[in-house]
């Protein structure tokens, strides 16, 4: 049965990050407060874990989950490559709202889903997570929601769509509805590429574009269509 911890109470924080890290090393899954909204969290290199996560959510293989990391040391262990253009980004937007999608090191020993040798990383502005995530190391984290439910701003709302799916749910109160930008950089590392974004979110476009200037990809036409 999953418990719920209310991370305002010093005890309840102390006692519930006992058990989030328990429950990770068994390959549990544990519901997270983030910077922006709340994530579900497993262990980012036990494939078992992961499959876990992706089954709690609903969602596939093709929808593999970004990975949470303590600091800028552990992106490079888990990029190939990190242009420099992406160290501006990291610079300035880290820890925030921001998911960098790269080449993956090719000897990792995980299996996040259908990645296609790439991994999508963010550090997050949370005490609660960060303290979790330099413990425990990089973990998988998606939204904690079923897919195409909400995603959830309270430990509360998460449990109600998750249930006991997830062994521990630690309570950091109400959170941002806005999820993090995500931007793929993967294209930097051939000659005249450029980041394009994923997905619009914490982070805008105005923003992006001031620190990339030219290297951000012009907005898409609202029609779909193709550009001149």
């Amino acid at each position: 049965m999953s418990r719920l911890f209310d991370s305002s109470v010093e005890s309840d924080l102390l006692t519930g990050m006992r058990l989030a890290r328990a429950a990770l090393r068994r390959g549990e899954l544990v519901v997270i407060p983030t910077d922006t909204v709340y994530g579900i969290a497993a262990d980012a290199f036990s494939p078992a874990a992961v499959q876990r996560l992706l089954d709690a959510k609903g969602r596939t293989r093709q929808s593999p989950p970004p990975v949470l990391v303590p600091s800028v040391a552990t992106l490079e262990a888990l990029a190939a490559v990190i242009p420099d253009a992406v160290r501006q980004l990291v610079d300035a937007f880290w820890p925030g709202g921001l998911t960098i999608v790269l080449p993956a090191q090719p000897s990792l020993a995980w299996d996040l889903g259908d990645t296609d040798g790439t991994v999508a990383v963010r550090m997050p502005d949370n005490r609660i997570a960060l303290e979790l995530l330099s413990e425990t190391g990089p973990l998988a984290v998606s939204s904690a929601n079923l897919t195409g439910q909400p995603a959830a701003t309270t430990a509360t709302a998460a449990q109600e769509m998750l249930g006991d799916s997830v062994e521990v749910y630690l309570d950091g109160g109400e959170s941002t509805s806005v999820s993090s930008t995500i931007v793929d950089a993967t294209r930097l590392i051939a000659p005249g590429g450029r980041i394009s974004i994923l997905r619009e979110g914490a982070i805008t476009r105005e923003q992006l574009r001031e620190i990339l200037g030219d290297l951000l990809e012009d907005e898409p036409p609202a029609n779909g269509a193709p550009g001149a």
